[in-house]
């Protein structure tokens, strides 16, 4: 049996179909990057199975030749998860996009991992329902990429992460083998193997089927805007907020920077391109409650010394400022060739004084930061903007972002909150692990990994990569 790449690959076309194996380095340039864009990889190949079996026939033979190989869904991974290291082959889930079934009576969805995030809440809203994770991708990111990234999103200050939504997983491992993990009860189970699986970044194994809880909507939600002339008044009044019990839906901020951007775009609100920040919050659940919590959110918001306090005048406008927001990190191209973004976690009582941090690094590098985050769950994603055509600026650029992350991890919080370790924080890793407890990491991937062959080169520094 040949077992060189080559003969693989004609095994591989020979199971699945010819034209759904990519071997032309022309085409293969498209998949040589994802999100982000500081790194950019050929794969050896592409391969496009069409079901769950197929993809299990493709790992057991990459598996038995030593062939490197990674899951790949639509691309937007922000941190290199996507992009194949060490020569790897990578496995595309895109003909893996159905939905196959919606039971309402246990509020659970069945579907593929090529999924489009967004899909799922389209399909549900007409029976009353809604699938909470909402990234900013969620019109173009898949259900298998964010069960593997554990993604968040506005609403999972609320709601939750990926992780709180998904009930069980089927998965092909590292040697080909598929597996069920989870299950559809009420409870977890004793050994809680699916939690090992969500957010391992595609190097556990590759989901091949999710079954995701989803919630009957909200009766009522509604959305208050407030614009600062500073960002610490803006800073203070979301803990403020949450110190007073309240739990918002979503809490949402952006500076100066980031709203001259979003004002380019195709969803323009209108705001001041003088404001210093504004704070985005929206309330949700049975009208009392929602009234009464929104009452208290605006007393607060008053004590801050907001320019203005707003409402929206109807649903349309309300969805139009939500809209302008999720297009933050696309409207960057208005004011830079590249960015950089971090994704930082940290205690949002800290936010003012690590935001005042991130403006001094910006200005130490000679670089512009965006600043938009999640400011409820203290999820920050500063906007590191650079151009790809100056080395210096590229060097300056990663090492500003080195420091953002070192900067979050001395507040007390993490290098990551919900865009992954991949290929971009592998050294940062050390800010927030000691020896020990990477090996103990490097430990576990090499229980379902024996090979080291699974998405290669990714979340564990390198000389831990491999066991």
């Amino acid at each position: 049996m040949d077992r060189t790449l080559e003969g693989v690959l004609t095994e591989i076309s020979n199971l699945i179909g010819r034209e759904y194996v990519i071997t032309d380095p022309t085409r293969l340039a498209t998949y040589g990057s994802d999100g982000f864009t500081l790194e950019h990889r050929l794969p050896a190949a592409v391969v496009l199975p069409g079901d769950a079996e197929e993809v299990s026939a493709v790992v057991r033979r990459l598996s038995e030749a030593g062939q490197p190989f990674l899951a790949r869904g639509a691309g937007t991974s922000l941190s290199g998860g996507a992009i194949a290291m060490n020569g790897a082959v990578i496995i595309h889930l895109s003909r893996l996009s159905r939905i196959v079934s919606i039971d309402l009576e246990n509020a659970v969805v069945e579907c593929e991992p090529g999924v489009v995030n967004r899909t799922i809440s389209q399909r549900v809203a007409g029976l009353g329902y809604f699938y909470a994770p909402d990234p900013s991708s969620g019109q173009a990111c898949t259900v298998g990429g964010n069960v593997a990234e554990n993604a968040g999103g506005p609403h999972c200050l609320k709601y939750g992460v990926t992780g709180s939504h998904v009930l069980m997983v089927e998965a092909v491992l590292a040697d080909g083998e598929k597996v069920r993990l989870g299950h559809l009860g009420a409870y977890p189970d004793p050994v809680d193997f699916l939690g090992l699986l969500v957010g391992s970044e595609g190097t556990f194994g590759i989901i091949t089927r999710v079954w995701v809880r989803i919630l009957a909507k909200p009766k009522t939600r509604r959305t208050v805007m407030a614009l600062f002339d500073h960002v610490r008044d803006a800073s203070q009044a979301v803990s403020a907020i949450i110190s007073a019990g309240v739990i918002p839906a979503s809490m949402e901020m952006m500076d100066q920077l980031a709203i001259s951007a979003v004002e380019q775009g195709a969803y323009r609100v209108g705001y001041p391109l003088d404001v210093a920040a504004v704070l985005l919050i929206e309330v949700d659940g049975p009208p009392i409650e929602v009234e009464a919590s929104m009452q208290t959110v605006e007393a607060i918001l008053a004590k801050f010394h907001p320019r203005s306090i707003r409402m929206p005048a109807s649903e349309a406008e309300r969805e139009l400022w939500w809209a302008n927001r999720k297009t933050a990190f696309g409207a960057m191209g208005f004011l830079s060739p590249r960015y950089y973004v971090q994704d930082g976690v940290i205690p949002r009582s800290r936010l003012p004084e690590v935001l005042e941090q991130i403006a001094q690094i910006a200005e130490r590098y000679r670089i512009r930061v965006a600043n938009v985050f999640h400011a409820g769950d203290g999820n920050l994603h500063p906007l590191l903007l650079y151009d790809d055509r100056d080395p210096d600026e590229v060097s300056r650029v990663t090492q500003a972002g080195s420091e953002v992350l070192r900067v979050c991890v001395d507040m007390g919080g993490s290098i990551t909150g919900e865009h992954g370790v991949g290929l971009e924080k592998l050294e940062e890793m050390r800010l927030q692990f000691d020896p020990h407890e990477l090996a103990a990491q490097r430990a576990l991937k090499a229980s379902f990994d024996p090979k080291a062959l699974l998405n290669p080169g990714k979340v564990l520094p390198r000389e831990c990569a491999s066991p």
